[in-house]
């Protein structure tokens, strides 16, 4: 018994052995998990930045078409004629720029004047501009917007081709194509005639400030919401990719 006795205790102390190094990590094989675990953060947060960043832009083409059901109403109830609120653009500090823009694209007053049909004022921040660079500059925050409307970018006594102020929609374009401005180019109608969109500092604009260039809202291009009050994204080569 004796002897049966010593065989159980020295198996009992070879099986704690066991069991000890069973639950334990050599240096080895913690760095070997440690070194995948950063290989796939490298590959997976590149990934989830750019769901982010997508959602984003998601939510901006969404704003911009509840914007663009605000111009709906406000046009269908007076005489299908876009807003002329140049007084409100005058009071909120209209401001062309020497650099660029060379005008006032900011759509503050727009807020204001499509209040009583578009009442939630989120709307007016795109979420990929709010607290950024782009979001915070003199040339693109007025008030809760941060979008630009470059047609109602003007406060001039006299309302030129390239203005929308208090115009019927097909005299718009009609305008517009008369003014033949190579930057804007000739819109066939409504739905190629651009209302409202992201901002955006062009690489190639010589005026750009150095540390605006290729700037813009979302990489790689823009939402834009047009005259029909469709929207869409646009991909732009003189943003950054």
């Amino acid at each position: 018994m004796k002897f049966d006795y010593n065989i159980s205790r020295m198996q009992l102390t070879k099986n704690k052995g066991l069991s000890w190094k069973s639950q334990g990590f050599t240096l080895i094989e913690l760095l070997v998990v440690i070194a995948i675990i950063a290989i796939l953060a490298a590959v997976l947060f590149p990934v989830f930045a750019q769901a982010k960043a997508s959602a984003k832009q998601s939510v901006c083409l969404s704003n911009m078409k509840q914007i663009g059901l605000g111009f709906g109403l406000y046009v269908s109830d007076n005489d299908d004629r876009l807003p002329d609120r140049r007084d409100i653009k005058v009071a909120l500090g209209y401001r062309p720029w020497t650099s660029w823009p060379a005008t006032d694209p900011r759509s503050g007053w727009a807020e204001e004047v499509f209040g009583p049909y578009v009442k939630s004022k989120g709307i007016w921040s795109c979420p990929s501009s709010t607290k950024t660079t782009i979001g915070e500059t003199i040339q693109v925050k007025q008030s809760d917007s941060n979008y630009w409307m470059w047609r109602f970018d003007r406060a001039d006594a006299v309302i030129t081709l390239d203005q929308f102020w208090g115009k019927t929609a097909e005299q718009a374009v009609l305008d517009l194509n008369e003014a033949n401005n190579t930057a804007i180019g000739q819109p066939f109608g409504d739905s190629e005639t651009e209302l409202v969109v992201d901002p955006y500092f062009p690489k190639n604009v010589a005026t750009v400030s150095t540390n605006l260039k290729g700037l813009a809202a979302h990489r790689g291009g823009k939402n834009r919401l047009f005259l029909d009050f469709h929207g869409k994204w646009a991909r732009d080569p003189r943003t950054n990719p």
